[in-house]
This record gives structure tokens, C-alpha cells and sequence, in this order.
């Protein structure tokens, strides 16, 4: 209650600072009207000025770990820049990745999401690779990515690039449906301060960033923030007691001197989330409340680059990153993960351009498993669910090379393999052929074949129910990796200067897919990788400047998933589960329009198809976005999400999932 209280004090607070600033920024207003329009003072321009064709040139690294040109990419890759991120109104990175037409985005909880690029979605999903600034933030208790702990100050952000469809060659394995790398920009480019507050009836914020110089080539700057949402509502109204409050805080600095390069930056974060319902947990009779999950953390990565004479370059990167999560009653994890990376591109020689590196990563690894009495199993007080061993060291490694082959000036031939190595499955390989024929200069046609594995995590191998005999579960012995063989065909082009689109068509071939077996003994279950399957799909996207004010863009993506049990297997309701957790298809439209007296005013429909184990009905969702700037220094918005929509489920057990309702944020952010 007391929390509660200070809650809504605070949003108070919030709220009328807000309206005290559109009071005195509306006074203002009439000077300003003649100020230039401007998104940042350091921002020599904003993207929304880019034409399409400028937006097409923009340089990615994520498809190749080079720079090229978004136009010249041979993979599904789709950009989110940062004047995206600033006009749809988002607040955290989930839901900025629904801005992806290529990326599944579901919210179940208050801090709960399913993402996942072309299927196998859920809370757990352990297909798609994050990255965040350099620094992999997958957790090896169970390849995916706790969404509650991901956070970047979202005005720091610019870029943020998406591929879906395999990228193992050059990230490693877990990249097996995409890779997000969420990439901030150099400290040199956020300089000055800037203050961020905003309220609504789902949650509040607030942040403060300053930036600075350190002598004459390097720069700096430091951040914090804080956000509270409140707890979400089912479908029959109940209240879910998931709320989720965080704070974080962090550094970047920048030094460039001649050829090199330095990059260092850190975060620091802790929160605390309700467990969403039912609330408890019944075991031989004896409730279990499910208190407040607390999360914590810190990491620090440094990068040092050095460009060679004849173009080469040489990159080296470190971090640390160290994480703590409790779960009560089931666990408590503190893991901590060292990674070092090499990687040289050389200078190309003939029609060969060619990179190649190494990587190795440590970690460690504690799991303490919650200790209880159960009336079902008797004394003496045993945990009925963990992780065995609970101290774990986990050691990986991997070399790759890729070679860029250029067969004629409009043709290009890219042979890549990766071997990497790890502690449950040993040696890995992974490799990827593509080509690239830009037979106009606006008009690109690629191909490509690859080969890529999600390898065993703790959650396969050594989880345990009870976490001491006799056993329910013996967590998977055996389990291999899953396997994936994807082809892909596409398309980007810009037709004329009002047009662009991609066009993506893909086929996946999987086998050794996970699934829980009756282990031969037949007195327990054991995790085996008794699944195969198929899946295929479209994925496309487009923008269409209609007027010199206003754009138009929008994406669609479809899936078909076969997928069969393996002759013996009885895990029915796994593989009911894994094909009912992903839409058949989906779609955007977006529509950004400049008003006069500098005001913006941004539209955003989604549709999603049903859902069928568990039952998800189809929805669409629509958002709003009114934007203002009194002077060039300020800008003030006010975002509307799932306005024609009371509510809908987007995941999960329709007893205890969250029911996304309408709501409305106001938002104030001033720069010094």
C-alpha cells in the first residue's frame, strides 16, 4: 500500500510538471515558430529529413561485420532508426521491437515478452541472438533473453538493425532465426544534457543523460534512469499483481586519435517484478506465495579498433558482464560471463575481400535451488525443482572466416564457416554461401543457403524435478542440438524516389528439435530431440513518400510451420504447443505526417493472426502519436496505444495472461 501511494505521488509530480512546461512552453511558442526545427544540436540531421534513397545508403554492420550500405545487404535485414523510435512513441525495447515487421512480438505480463523471428515464439524462446552495443545478451540457462533486464536509454539509440533467417556463420550458434543488434550512438554525438519525463495510466519515467568532452579526441557521457509499470489485469478483470520498477544508470566514452578507435561503456541496473498469477502455487497441500522477483546487474565492454594501411582494420573487444536473478520459491541465479573477440578484415586482394576471427567466452554459473517441504515427497525439506549441478563453469570457443568474392562488378559471391566448440555437444558447424546480383543500380536480387544450430542450455540438460530423488524430471542427458537448414530468396529495390520495398521468401529444415520423452526405465520424463519439421514463409516491407511531409510504410509476414514427432515419441502437447504459439501471419502500416508550427502526427495499425495452443484470438491494435515542439530545444507528445480496442490477449494461458488494454502516455523531453 505504501508503494502504491508513493506511485501515484510520484505520476503526480510528473503530471504537473508536464502541464507547469506546456504552460510555459505555449507562451514561448510564437518566438520559437521562427527557430530552426531541429531533433538534437548536436545532429548535423535527423533522419526524417532523408530522402528514401539517403535512408538506402544507410551503413549497417550486422549482415557481413563490415560497413555496407542498406541497399547492398544480401539478407532480411530491416533498420529501426532512431527518428522511428522517437515518432512511435515506445517506451522500452519490446515494444520498440514491434516495429519490425519481421520480429513476433507478444507481451503476456506487466515484464513478460515473447520474441521470436520467424517462429518457435515464447517466453523461453532460444532462437534469435541480441546483441546490445557489441555485448550478447543471451543467457546460457536457457539460449533466449530475459526481456525484463534488456534496457538502453531509447534517445541514445541510432539503430537498431533486425535480421531474421540464420546468421551463424558470423555470430555463432543461437543465431538460428535472426539477430537484433541494438547499436547507441558514439559519445561524441550525445553531447550536452537532456532531461526525459513522461506519465500515463500504465507506467511512468523519467531519465537524465549529460554529455562532455575529455581533451581534444575524446568524449563522454553518463546517464540514469527510472520507470515504474503498473500491474496488468486478465481477461476477466483480476489483477495480476505483476507490477515492474527498475533503475538503471551507465557511461560511454569515445576516443579517436588518428586510426584508432576506443569504446568504452558500462550499465548498471536492479528492479523488482511481481510473479504474475495465480498468485501461488499448491504443492502436496501447502501453498506457496509467489513473492517479487528481484533482478540486478553490471557489465562493462571495451572495444579498440585500428584501421591498417591498404584498408585493412584489426577490431578487439572484452566484456564482463554480471547478472543476479531470484525467482522465489524456485531460484536464485548469479551468472558471470567474460567474452574476448578478434576479428581482421583485410585488405581485399584481387576479387577476394576476407575477414576472419576468433572468439572465447567464460562462464560461471550458480543456481541455488529453493529448499521446501511438500506433504507429496516427505521429509526432509528438498527443493521440487533445480538445477543441477548448481555451481556450473561453462568454457566456448570459435573461429570463423567469411570471404567476400567479387565475380564481376554487379555480382558478388560470399563463402563463409564458423566452428565453435562448447561443453555439451562439442564441435559445431556452421556453415553459409550467399549471392548478391545488383543487376540495376537500385535493384538488388540475392540467394542464400546455411546451415545453423541451437546448442543445449542448462534448462536441457540440467534441470531436475525434484532436484533429488526419486525424480518426475532427469533434466536431458542426451540432448543434442537443434539443427536448422534455411534457404532464402530476395529482393530490395527502389524503383523510383518515392518507393522503396524487400521481398524475402524463405524455406527452414529442422531436425533434433526438443522434446520431453518417457525416459527408458519409464518411471520418469527426460528432455530428447524427438521433433522435425518444416517451415516456410514471406516476409516484405516498403515505404512510399507520399508528399514532401508525409510518409507511408508497412510490412507483412507470413509462416507455415509442419512440424512431426519422430517414430516412438509421445510429446503430443509439446508439439501442439510449438505450433500453436505463432501466428500465420501478420502486418503493420505506418503513417508519419509533418504538420505546420513543427508538430507531428504518427498512426501505427497492427494486425495479428489467432493463436491456437493456448487460444489467442486474432487483434488489431492502433496507435497515435501527437508530437509538438514549442522551440527547437523541446519537445512534448502525447501517444495513445490500442486506442479502438478496449482490450486483448496477446499470449499465453487465458486464465492468468495479461489483457493489453488501452492507454495513454504523455511525455516531456528537453535538451541543454
Amino acid at each position: 500500500m505504501v508503494q502504491r501511494r508513493t506511485t501515484t505521488r510520484f505520476r503526480a509530480r510528473l503530471l504537473s510538471l508536464a502541464c507547469a512546461s506546456i504552460v510555459q512552453f505555449g507562451l514561448d511558442a510564437a518566438q520559437a515558430a521562427s527557430a530552426p526545427d531541429i531533433a538534437d544540436p548536436v545532429s548535423a540531421r535527423v533522419l526524417a529529413e532523408f530522402s528514401l534513397e539517403e535512408l538506402s545508403n544507410i551503413e549497417i554492420t550486422s549482415v557481413s561485420k563490415r560497413a555496407e550500405r542498406l541497399s547492398d545487404a544480401a539478407a532480411s535485414i530491416f533498420v529501426i532508426t532512431a527518428d522511428d523510435l522517437r515518432r512511435s512513441g515506445v517506451r522500452s525495447l519490446p515494444e520498440a521491437l514491434r516495429l519490425a515487421p519481421n520480429l513476433q512480438v507478444a507481451q503476456a505480463s506487466a515484464s513478460g515478452y515473447a520474441i521470436s523471428a520467424r517462429g518457435f515464439n515464447g517466453i523461453s524462446a532460444n532462437k534469435l541472438l541480441v546483441l546490445i552495443d557489441g555485448r550478447s545478451v543471451y543467457t546460457p540457462l536457457f539460449s533466449g533473453v530475459f526481456w525484463d533486464v534488456q534496457d538502453v536509454l531509447l534517445e541514445d539509440v541510432e539503430r537498431i538493425e533486425v535480421i531474421s533467417g540464420p546468421a551463424g556463420t558470423l555470430w555463432g550458434v543461437n543465431a538460428v532465426n535472426g539477430v537484433i543488434n541494438v547499436i547507441t550512438r558514439s559519445a561524441a554525438d550525445t553531447q550536452g544534457g537532456l532531461m526525459a519525463a513522461g506519465a500515463g495510466n500504465r507506467d511512468n519515467g523519467v531519465a537524465v543523460r549529460y554529455g562532455g568532452k575529455l581533451g581534444t579526441n575524446g568524449s563522454y557521457r553518463v546517464y540514469a534512469k527510472h520507470f515504474d509499470r503498473f500491474s496488468t489485469r486478465t481477461e476477466d478483470g483480476d489483477r495480476k499483481d505483476d507490477a515492474w520498477h527498475k533503475r538503471q544508470a551507465g557511461f560511454r566514452t569515445d576516443w579517436r586519435d588518428a586510426g584508432d578507435t576506443l569504446t568504452v561503456h558500462g550499465n548498471a541496473y536492479d528492479g523488482a517484478e511481481g510473479q504474475p498469477l495465480p498468485g501461488s502455487v499448491v504443492i502436496g497441500g501447502l501453498p506457496l506465495p509467489l513473492d517479487t522477483i528481484s533482478i540486478s546487474g553490471a557489465n562493462v565492454t571495451a572495444r579498440w579498433n585500428r584501421a591498417l594501411e591498404g584498408g585493412s582494420n584489426v577490431t578487439l573487444q572484452a566484456y564482463l558482464d554480471r547478472t543476479k536473478r531470484t525467482v522465489p520459491p524456485s531460484f536464485s541465479e548469479t551468472l558471470t560471463i567474460v567474452d574476448l573477440q578478434f576479428q581482421h578484415a583485410l585488405r581485399p586482394i584481387g576479387m577476394h575481400a576476407l575477414v576472419w576471427g576468433a572468439e572465447y567466452r567464460h562462464g560461471w554459473d550458480r543456481v541455488r535451488n529453493a529448499t521446501f517441504l511438500t506433504a507429496a515427497f516427505g521429509p526432509p525439506p528438498r527443493p521440487f525443482f533445480g538445477f543441477l549441478p548448481e555451481k556450473l563453469e561453462q568454457k566456448w570457443w570459435s573461429v570463423f572466416a567469411q570471404d567476400e568474392m567479387t565475380l564481376r562488378e554487379d555480382l558478388r559471391l560470399t563463402l563463409g564457416a564458423r566452428v565453435e566448440r562448447n561443453d555439451y555437444t562439442g564441435t559445431e558447424f556452421l556453415p553459409s554461401l550467399r549471392l548478391a546480383w545488383k543487376f540495376a543500380p537500385e535493384h538488388l536480387l540475392w540467394t542464400a543457403a546455411s546451415r545453423t544450430v541451437r546448442a543445449p542450455s542448462r534448462l536441457d540438460r540440467d534441470v531436475f524435478v525434484p532436484a533429488s530423488p526419486p525424480f518426475l524430471l532427469a533434466g536431458g542427458p542426451d540432448v543434442r542440438s537443434e539443427v536448422a537448414k534455411v534457404y532464402e530468396l530476395g529482393y530490395r529495390g527502389q524503383p523510383t524516389d518515392r518507393i522503396s520495398y524487400s521481398v524475402t521468401a524463405f524455406h527452414a529444415v529442422y531436425d533434433h528439435l526438443r522434446t520431453q520423452e518417457i525416459a527408458p526405465s519409464g518411471t520418469f520424463l527426460i528432455f530428447a530431440n524427438e521433433m522435425e519439421g518444416r517451415s516456410s514463409g514471406l516476409e516484405m516491407w516498403g515505404s512510399y513518400q507520399a508528399t514532401t511531409n508525409w510518409r507511408l510504410s508497412g510490412g507483412l509476414s507470413t509462416l507455415r510451420e509442419r512440424l512431426r514427432l519422430k517414430a516412438g515419441s509421445t510429446d503430443t502437447a509439446g508439439l501442439r504447443a510449438q505450433e500453436g504459439r505463432d501466428p500465420a501471419h501478420s502486418w503493420l502500416l505506418r503513417s508519419s505526417l509533418n504538420l505546420p508550427l513543427r508538430t507531428e502526427l504518427d498512426a501505427t495499425v497492427r494486425r495479428v493472426a489467432a493463436l491456437s495452443d493456448p487460444s489467442v484470438p486474432a487483434y488489431t491494435a492502433v496507435d497515435v502519436r501527437l508530437g509538438w515542439k514549442p522551440r527547437p530545444d523541446v519537445e512534448l507528445s502525447i501517444t495513445g496505444h490500442n486506442l479502438f480496442d478496449s482490450g486483448h490477449a496477446e499470449f499465453g494461458d487465458p486464465a492468468t495472461r495479461t489483457e493489453v488494454r488501452r492507454n495513454v502516455f504523455f511525455k516531456v523531453v528537453g535538451r541543454f
